[in-house]
């Protein structure tokens, strides 16, 4: 098979698209002939050297895929050769073919293309698992989404207006905040123009989000989205562009009585990615056979183009960009 490879940490120059040998699937796992893979922030850190495979998982790019199940290992029940599937990965989706635990597998949601659902198995399981499993929002909180326009950002909100929150969301441009609106977000803030902390603030009448989604990490960022909290608010960390320390006013997040978590989805325990999976099938995946909720994509491109994929998530997009195997099944 070919998939992608990198011989040293670079540019999305270092991106070549080379033969490999096949994986082999073990026990509890199926091998998956990919159709298209999504593209996300955590590939651009890999390709720099800055987040290394966890032990065992493939050394190729790529958290999620779509594909057709071409065969079964060990210890495998409830799938079947030829079943259309969308994956949580640990790696190597940036394939033609991927071995995946069968705990990470899900179908191809009703009405979306084998090719879209590529977009929705790492974006879906980080919000389900963050908003919902650890930072618990419920109806009728607000959720504050840092970034709204990028992939998390757009399924994020879309989940939480499906289960009766309010939604914020901060974005570059008004382009961008206006197709977050049309997902239904109701309070929009331009970072370029306005202070995310004050504009929450006149929002909710100095009240606060419930819930804070955070891609920045540290920076100016963690102690300014504890400003941003309500009382009782919950700061669930899930990136680190604005880097990777930080200062914090413990006051301040004592008087409020918050809690910050951190997670990574990838480095997770099999049981605990299989729990997660569990739950999107349940609860998020009859939102998107019923069209209240949408895979976002920006562009597709062919998977032997991933450098320019690299590109484009540097560049202004919305929603998540996907590539595509050579021999795209249909």
């Amino acid at each position: 098979m070919h998939a992608i490879t990198t011989t040293e940490p670079g540019g999305p120059e270092k991106l070549t698209w080379s033969e490999v040998p096949d994986p082999v699937p073990g026990s509890g796992e199926v091998l998956v002939d990919v159709a298209a893979t999504g593209v996300n922030r955590a590939d651009i850190m890999q390709r720099q050297g800055a987040y290394a495979p966890p032990p065992g998982a493939s050394p190729y790019l790529g958290l999620e895929c779509s594909g057709r199940i071409a065969a079964l290992g060990p210890e495998v029940s409830g799938w079947a050769v030829g079943d259309e599937v969308c994956a949580l990965l640990t790696g190597g989706g940036y394939a033609e073919k991927v071995a995946v635990p069968a705990g990470q597998l899900l179908p191809v949601p009703k009405g979306i293309s084998l090719v879209q659902a590529a977009a929705l198995p790492e974006v879906v399981c980080t919000v389900w698992s963050n908003v919902f499993m650890v930072a618990q929002l419920r109806p009728g909180e607000l959720l504050l989404v840092q970034g709204g326009a990028g992939g998390i950002g757009t399924m994020a909100i879309q989940v939480a207006k499906a289960v009766g929150a309010r939604v914020a969301v901060t974005a570059g441009s008004r382009a961008k905040l206006d197709f977050c609106a049309g997902l239904g977000a109701d309070i929009l803030i331009n970072y370029h123009e306005q202070d995310f902390v004050t504009a929450i603030e006149r929002a909710t009448d100095g009240a606060g989000a419930d819930v804070i989604l955070d891609n920045m990490g540290g920076g100016e960022y963690l102690d300014r989205n504890v400003q941003a909290l309500a009382a009782n608010g919950r700061l669930a960390i899930i990136g680190l562009q604005g880097g990777t320390k930080g200062e914090l006013n413990i006051a301040a997040l004592l008087m409020k009585e918050g809690t910050i978590t951190a997670t990574s989805l990838r480095a997770r325990p099999l049981k605990e990615k299989a729990a997660i999976v569990a739950g999107v099938r349940e609860h998020v995946w009859p939102l998107i056979e019923s069209g209240r909720v949408r895979p976002v994509i920006d562009q597709e491109l062919p998977m032997p183009d991933a450098a320019e994929a690299h590109r484009a998530m540097d560049s202004s997009h919305i929603g998540k960009v996907l590539l595509t195997a050579p021999r795209r099944q249909k």
